[in-house]
């Protein structure tokens, strides 16, 4: 029985958050706006040797010339719309963006999904992000696919934790990701373990370093919070 494509209903959930943003809409990607996640979506999946200095590198000023190229085609009449049509096409399916499916696409189209919605909202009157109301009522199942995604990488995206690391849903499943360290921190304090509490896709969402606009509660004690935040952002609050 073949998986459930959730990478595909998160990939018309993305077309349709940035039809209703529009061009310029900010989004929670620093320094993007909307046009340039759109062109970031194309360039990954149809150009994928220009995503080379995409995370910095001696390549970097190359990867972002050919985003910023794409990017402002958007500004031109019909632009952004031919955008966002090359997005809703799914790759060929001899493409491994086509077969790998839900294991690279379903939380690359969830996050920047967010990255649209909750970015407007921030951007709005008042608005301050980490408010657990803006989060969408996400259907069991792509709760399910989401939360496998997250136990796969855990360990990666927590790599850098100084202090232990538990994932919690609540009323579901609790993942242990990392335990504390055994060794005391340069003051001579021993560093506890951080409970992260939220729906599956504020998990993602902080696991992904978008904590400060997601719907989580943090608890542990204040100095192992602070020096988790300070590699993993979370709510402003700190729970």
């Amino acid at each position: 029985m073949q998986p459930t494509a959730w990478h595909a209903h998160e990939r018309a959930s993305l077309v349709h958050a940035l039809t209703q943003a529009g061009p310029d809409a900010p989004t929670l990607c620093d320094g993007w706006q909307t046009r340039h996640l759109a062109a970031h979506m194309i360039l990954r999946e149809h150009q994928p040797w220009t995503q080379a200095g995409a995370n910095g590198g001696p390549l970097h000023d190359w990867s972002d010339a050919r985003l910023q190229d794409l990017a402002a085609t958007a500004l031109a009449p019909g632009g952004y719309a031919a955008l966002l049509a090359r997005i809703e096409q799914a790759p060929a399916s001899w493409s491994p963006w086509s077969w790998a499916g839900n294991l690279v696409n379903l939380v690359e189209y969830f996050v920047h999904t967010e990255d649209v919605r909750r970015g407007t909202c921030v951007a709005g009157p008042g608005g301050s992000g980490g408010a657990g109301e803006r989060a969408r009522d996400l259907s069991p199942g792509l709760q399910d696919a989401l939360w496998s995604q997250l136990r796969r990488g855990a360990r990666l995206f927590y790599r850098r934790s100084p202090v232990g690391v538990v994932l919690v849903v609540p009323g579901g499943p609790r993942l242990a990701v990392k335990a504390p360290p055994t060794r005391p921190t340069d003051d001579g304090r021993l560093p506890g373990t951080v409970v992260v509490t939220g729906e599956v896709g504020e998990l993602v969402l902080h696991a992904f370093g978008r904590g400060r606009h997601a719907g989580l509660t943090l608890q542990g004690d204040a100095a192992d919070r602070a020096a988790l935040d300070a590699v993993v952002p979370g709510p402003r609050s700190g729970g």
